[in-house]
């Protein structure tokens, strides 16, 4: 990692807050699908912040996740992997927060569950440390 280890770290803790709130909040009921699928969308969005910072790239103030995406990719093309994931979940950083925006189903929510998971399982299989020693 670089010397900015903390603010690196900091991004990947709140990435993993917004995953923790998402599973949680799957046990409301009814549940909440729209929150759960930005929460999900949101801690992704986090970890490609985190791997920004990590590189000493000053992360832009966007939640488009596929350009996010795109830029972790210009560093290590091997981000090519979470295309799908990145396409999947963007429309979930906006949209669910107002009514009537998008049309939200129970598969969708576990779909972006296991997109968050499979970040997790990227970054880690990669040797990229999500969690301060």
């Amino acid at each position: 990692m670089t010397d900015n280890n903390d603010l690196v770290m900091e991004w990947y803790k709140f990435a993993m807050r917004d995953f923790d709130s998402a599973k949680y909040l799957c046990g409301m009921h009814p549940k909440p699908l729209e929150i759960i699928c930005y929460h999900c969308q949101q801690s992704v969005e986090k970890f490609f912040k985190g791997f920004l910072v990590a590189n000493k790239i000053e992360p832009p103030k966007i939640h488009d996740l596929v350009q996010l995406r795109i830029m972790c990719s210009e560093i290590k093309n091997d981000f090519e992997e979470l295309k799908v994931v990145s396409q999947f979940l963007t429309s979930f950083g906006s949209q669910p927060r107002y009514p009537n925006e998008i049309e939200i189903f129970e598969p969708d929510m576990e779909k972006a569950l296991q997109s968050v998971q499979d970040t997790i399982d990227f970054f880690e299989a990669k040797g990229i440390k999500l969690k301060p020693d």
